[in-house]
């Protein structure tokens, strides 16, 4: 799409028009015009094409370049002050070319607007540093912000929720919409707040009281702008669907008779995959994975279509699912349901006796499921299987036995090739009927998990394989390699722990040292840190690998129900097994990916951010309350601990860790006492009181009780001359945080881990 726009506008008799006209003289479709305004912000922001008068879409002016002049992604802390990433910055380069911009230069920028930004830079005890000034807002992420309504001499007030606007937002007259003191309402800024400025916003909807049931999941839903609803015409699409589907098997491959099985949560509502597995005489395994042909109920660029690739994935919410597809596919005619004739498309792989992948055909098939199984029935099958043949078929008894045997032979091949596993904790808040929480368990992956995951990524990659092999682009799952200068500073970590190591380069080494690592004190910290040093996996056509899981060709095929990707792997697969040649579109999936990473990315925060609000509710009730954490995170300014019974973070400020000055030593992450011989470093194990809760501001604050397991020997050591300038800091400061540039991660951070997924 960029490329046909910026062709079209440098044509030599282009006149300046708005992007709906180049819509028309493009000959696009009206679900295209919003990727055209998309590819046009884009190709403005890389400086290709600008704006002009009334919006009209124009070349770029020639200008001299000017260096200092810098465009990226704003991103605010709750003091006001904020950090830019240019947007040159790839994500290997972290936060270190990050430009800090001061509070008083700022503009009215908020969280993730993109701007430009002018930069000085500067040399300050050897070190390069560069601040910036904020002279333009080029894009804003949004204008839609939720908060809590208040009425102050008269005037209607909403104090933003998460911190991210310092004072509250005028909105008008009091009572407007008929909200009331404390309603959590949806408010249109007209006007930003800036250092200068109040700011100016439109009340647009009330959603109720706050502390209300389901009123912070609604919160939650309009701040990432979640959709509910799917839109008429889409429900409409899905209905002709169901309506013309019988159940036939037509010309696909009948697989009816096989004996295949699904094995999912006990909640589960929707069932993507299925198994078939069969052990030759030679040794070989024929092992079939059956997905749910999603492709085959959503006719490309329909209404259904449409709706689908714009929430890119369902969302899983603690009290809710919004799914990406309308539940009569998502729910019925897709789900992979007990007993009834069901669409799939099949991977169908064979393995010799040691578990290498020899051959993989890709077939539309029919299937019956024969049994539904719970992931606590497989593993109770496990333990007891003379118990389990009373009621099972033979059939079925034998598959399962099988599959344990290959899944586990998959396993162990996979991490003596190189991958790597992380074993960090998932705890799963328990909700009551109300949406309120009401305690929280352990989530343990056990073997039974693993038999689906290692079937899962085996078909994810013998797929990506074949279409590699065919020279097809398509969208791949890309996990990038960390970066050197992380991988760097996490060895000279993990040897300040304690643990002996070479060159982390090798993914090896990380194997190694996770595996001595297990079972000691420092197992968190070292978990933690290596989590850390990686990157985040992404959608892209571009063929370079997955890294965690040493995979060079790797996609997601696995789940069409949930995941948009999946789906476009299955239409270039219905293409090949048409006997059609996929139409090469690079560029789109490029912009595709591109939108489907940030749908997942906003997935995932909007769960954190709904587990954060209800832990806060929670834990509001119970100020004074002890709890056993672990230490997530450490700054100059104090500790942030994550409870290990509840999955909420909170700061210990340097002022609750007791009468002592305390540096920080960034070279071992730590807090160390000056004059005693306190030490605070990553994975501590601490009993902490909670003192403080502001659910508004997403805020939780602790104070230590007691150190209850440290984990590294104490190390006693004087703080050098540089760290006791820049960040010795006392109880008995007022200062919670450093002068110069504030604090890395804003006070209150939630990282509560989401929901699990699947492959």
């Amino acid at each position: 799409m960029q490329s046909r726009v910026l062709a079209h506008v440098n044509t030599e008799n282009y006149q300046p028009v708005k992007p709906s006209i180049i819509a028309k003289q493009l000959g696009l479709p009206k679900e295209q015009h919003r990727n055209l305004r998309k590819a046009i912000k884009r190709l403005v922001k890389k400086g290709q094409l600008c704006y002009g008068s009334s919006h009209l879409v124009r070349p770029a002016q020639p200008a001299q370049e000017d260096k200092s002049l810098l465009t990226g992604r704003f991103h605010r802390t709750t003091r006001g002050f904020g950090f830019v990433r240019p947007s040159h910055v790839t994500r290997a380069d972290g936060r270190d070319q990050d430009i800090f911009v001061p509070q008083r230069r700022t503009l009215d920028a908020a969280n993730d607007d993109i701007v430009k930004v002018r930069v000085k830079r500067s040399r300050r005890d050897g070190e390069t540093r560069q601040a910036g000034t904020i002279v333009e807002i080029v894009e804003r992420a949004t204008r839609q912000f939720i908060g809590a309504y208040r009425e102050r001499h008269g005037r209607g007030l909403v104090l933003v929720d998460g911190g991210l606007f310092a004072q509250p937002i005028p909105v008008g007259d009091p009572g407007a919409k008929g909200a009331l003191e404390g309603d959590k309402v949806v408010i249109e800024l007209i006007h930003f707040p800036s250092p200068v400025t109040e700011g100016e916003g439109v009340l647009t909807e009330v959603l109720g009281q706050r502390g209300e049931p389901g009123i912070d999941t609604l919160s939650i839903m309009r701040e990432f702008q979640l959709e509910e609803d799917f839109p008429e015409t889409a429900i409409q699409c899905a209905r002709e669907q169901a309506a013309t589907f019988d159940e036939s098997i037509n010309d696909r491959v009948d697989l009816t008779a096989e004996t295949t099985i699904t094995i999912d949560p006990h909640d589960a509502r929707d069932f993507d995959d299925a198994i078939s597995l069969t052990k030759l005489a030679n040794g070989h395994w024929i092992l079939s994975v059956h997905i749910a042909d999603v492709a085959h109920f959503v006719p490309p660029d329909s209404a259904l279509d449409v709706a689908a690739r714009d929430r890119g994935t369902s969302v899983y919410l603690p009290d809710r699912v919004l799914p990406m597809l309308p539940e009569i596919i998502s729910n019925n005619l897709a789900s992979l349901q007990p007993d009834q004739v069901r669409y799939a498309k099949t991977a169908v792989l064979e393995l010799t006796e040691d578990g290498a992948r020899v051959a993989t055909e890709i077939q539309n098939t029919a299937i019956v499921n024969k049994r539904r199984f719970t992931y606590e029935e497989v593993d109770d099958y496990l333990k007891h299987p003379d118990a389990w043949k009373t009621k099972l078929s033979s059939e079925v008894h034998t598959l399962l036995r099988q599959m344990h045997e290959l899944a586990m032979l998959l396993r162990q091949r996979r991490l003596n090739n190189g991958a790597i596993e992380l074993t960090l904790p998932e705890v799963k808040i328990e909700l009551n009927k109300k949406g309120e929480v009401q305690g929280a368990k352990l989530v343990e992956h056990t073997e039974s998990h693993q038999i689906i995951e290692e079937f899962m990524l085996a078909a994810n990659e013998a797929v990506a394989e074949k279409l590699t092999d065919q020279e097809i682009v398509f969208l791949r799952r890309i996990h990038e390699a960390p970066d050197p200068r992380k991988l760097k500073a996490l060895s000279e970590f993990i040897q300040e722990m304690g643990i002996a190591c070479e060159d982390m380069q090798s993914r090896f080494e990380i194997k190694r040292v996770i595996a001595e690592a297990t079972g000691k004190p420092e197992e968190k910290a070292i978990n933690f840190a290596i989590l850390r040093s990686m990157q985040k996996a992404y959608y892209g056509p571009e063929q370079t690998g997955h890294y965690a899981l040493h995979s060079r060709n790797y996609c997601h095929f696995t789940s069409p129900i949930r995941r948009y990707p999946d789906l476009t792997v299955h239409r270039i697969l219905n293409a090949l097994i048409e006997g059609k040649a996929p139409v090469d579109h690079f560029s789109q999936l490029l912009t595709l990916g591109e939108h489907l990473s940030e749908r997942e990315q906003r997935a995932t925060k909007a769960e954190r951010e709904l587990v954060k609000v209800k832990l806060l509710s929670y834990l509001a009730k119970r100020i004074g309350s002890k709890m056993e954490t672990v230490v997530t995170g450490v700054e100059a300014f104090g500790l942030f601990a994550q409870g290990l019974q509840l999955p909420a973070e909170g700061l210990l400020g340097i002022d609750s860790l007791g009468d002592d000055h305390y540096y920080f030593d960034a070279a071992t992450h730590s807090l160390l006492g000056h004059r005693s011989e306190c030490q605070f470093r990553l994975g501590d194990i601490l009993e902490v009181e909670i003192t403080r809760v502001n659910i508004d501001r997403r805020e939780l604050d602790f104070r230590l009780l007691r150190q209850i397991k440290t984990s590294a020997p104490r190390t006693k050591r004087s703080p050098p001359e540089q760290s006791r300038k820049k960040t010795a800091t006392s109880h008995r400061s007022p200062r919670r945080r450093p002068a110069k540039k504030g604090p890395a991660r804003k006070k209150g951070r939630g990282k509560g881990r989401g929901k699990k997924k699947r492959h």
